[in-house]
């Protein structure tokens, strides 16, 4: 199994395969018809020398091998920094398969949406879109989360109060015209196109042969439907448009006061107490090899800031208070070695059991009712099984932490640093359970079980099931079956398998954890919640 610096290394690597997009070809036909690639727009639009925090880059990964690779699922998405203030983007690439949305595009835009409606962060979108890609349409067009939940988020989105900047910079055709018209603010660019149907739907339709400039051009939108708001002679002067409009926006009080907290606590900000590149070396690339998450823990957050609650209680859970860039955050984080607790049982690590399930849990409780943020450092194999655990009260304990972690109202943020296995993923606050955002370290991984575990148990009841049949299977054909079962499991275990997916939000080396957390943080003013807490019944 390769080290973590070396899964950190190939990961990088493929992921800057993935940001060429469509490659050479695609971004040759964006140059004949003068307009920019997504990324070479982006810079355009960001500040110069700031980060873009970007999410779902690996979404479609190896999921459409009938239609050929869709890199990022032609969806440029994530958060960066225009005149000061930080925006969620998401960009067609129109350099893959001309910027059609595939099941995993919709899937993707819908997170970014979900994220800025969360956090409350003005949206820009700059669309460059054939539409759906029609033959997975029946996977794209009719269901709650699919293609008419953009639209719907747009409406709420801007009943919120939260600004939604369009910005139509090459094709925008069929149902996904409405996205920019119910936008806040809708720039246009010569030379794109904005209708419900082109020219040959529309001859094909009603009989009409109609010129695309005249069907849908600029200068129709701008001076005649008076659909556009802004029409711009190119992409530069229509990114740096946006960037005046951006300016433009008041200090609302949620964004002064966010500006407020990060000045009055840059002097209580440390570093953390060990260097974040010592990471790589601390945590193993293997899954089973111990290490200590205080270890972790200490490239993370800031400096004698921990604040470790019942610290010889649920050894198998470290649950405690600290800062992170000089915000105050509760941390849920599963040790990664054995232990034993009071009683003298050992207790392995990765595994929760009784006793740390409900310390989680009445942490978790703690920090809503403090009002702090949570951020759950998952390593974690599932809840402990067998007779003693049975006897234990293992699932009403484990219970109490999914009840709790499902009702909790205060920002939750997840990053998987290792193994994401059954329900321990769940209790931990895995996708399911609504963190405002969801990190994974290359070396993750995502499953039921183990593939290990997987495969044994898969065989016996192939084994079980032929002897039912009169069939006995040689240990040639076991073995066989194991390894097939085994290797499948392990492709989907993969992270990568995961991201693409849309499981996690983004794959980022170790060392940039303490980056994202941080941004994440300064993001949300302090005392943020939805709603008040409650939790519903518990088996006591």
């Amino acid at each position: 199994m390769p080290a973590l610096s070396e899964l950190t290394q190939q990961i990088q690597q493929q992921e800057a395969t993935l940001r060429e997009g469509g490659g050479a070809s695609g971004q040759d036909r964006q140059r004949r018809l003068g307009r920019m690639t997504a990324r070479k727009r982006l810079n355009e639009l960001f500040d110069p020398g700031t980060p873009f925090r970007e999410l779902g880059l690996w979404a479609a990964w190896q999921m459409y091998p009938e239609w050929g690779d869709v890199p990022a699922a032609g969806v440029v998405a994530g958060i960066g920094q225009v005149h000061g203030r930080s925006v969620m983007v998401v960009a067609n690439d129109a350099t893959v398969k001309a910027g059609a949305m595939f099941p995993q595009s919709v899937k993707k835009l819908l997170r970014a949406q979900r994220i800025a409606m969360t956090i409350r962060l003005p949206l820009v979108y700059l669309v460059d879109s054939s539409g759906v890609f029609l033959p997975l349409q029946d996977e794209i067009f009719p269901d709650e989360d699919d293609f008419g939940r953009i639209f719907r988020n747009n409406a709420v989105i801007s009943a919120m109060g939260i600004p939604q900047y369009s910005a139509v910079m090459g094709n925008c055709v069929a149902g996904g015209a409405y996205l920019p018209v119910l936008s806040d603010t809708l720039l246009m660019t010569e030379g794109s196109q904005l209708y419900l149907a082109g020219p040959a739907l529309v001859k094909a339709a009603i009989g009409q042969k109609v010129d695309p400039e005249e069907l849908g051009g600029a200068k129709m939108h701008a001076e005649i439907s008076g659909t556009v708001d802004y029409r711009e002679p190119d992409d530069r002067a229509c990114l740096q448009r946006l960037r005046s409009l951006i300016e433009l926006l008041p200090n609302e009080p949620v964004a002064s006061s966010r500006t407020r907290e990060s000045s009055d606590r840059s002097l209580t900000t440390s570093a953390p107490e060990r260097d974040p590149s010592e990471l790589d070396t601390i945590v193993p690339g293997t899954e089973r090899t111990e290490f200590d998450i205080h270890d972790v823990l200490a490239c993370v957050i800031d400096a004698d800031s921990l604040q470790e609650f019942r610290a010889d209680y649920g050894h198998t859970i470290v649950t405690a208070f600290a800062r992170i860039g000089g915000r105050a955050v509760g941390i849920v984080a599963n040790q990664c070695q054995r232990c034993h607790s009071a009683t003298g049982e050992l207790q392995i690590g990765g595994v929760l059991y009784a006793d740390s399930a409900e310390k989680a849990a009445r942490f978790v409780m703690e920090c809503n009712q403090t009002k702090v943020p949570i951020v759950f450092f998952q390593n974690v194999q599932g809840f402990m099984v067998g007779r003693q655990a049975e006897q234990s009260g293992i699932i009403r304990s484990g219970a109490k932490l999914v009840n709790v972690v499902s009702n909790s109202v205060v920002p939750k943020l997840t990053v998987v640093i290792g193994g994401s296995f059954g329900a321990g993923n769940y209790a931990l606050c895995g996708k399911a359970y609504d963190p405002w955002l969801i990190l994974a370290w290359p070396n993750a991984k995502y499953a039921v079980m183990g593939a290990d575990q997987a495969a044994d148990t898969l065989l016996t009841l192939r084994v079980r099931d032929a002897e039912r049949g009169g069939r006995t299977l040689s240990d040639e054909d076991k073995k066989r079956l194991r390894d097939e079962i085994r290797q499948r499991y392990t492709d989907q275990t993969d992270i990568r398998y995961g991201a693409a997916r849309g499981w996690v939000d983004a794959i980022i080396a170790p060392a940039e954890t303490r980056d994202w957390l941080a941004m994440a943080l300064s993001l949300i003013p302090e005392g943020t919640t939805r709603g008040e807490f409650h939790t519903g019944m518990m088996q006591m």
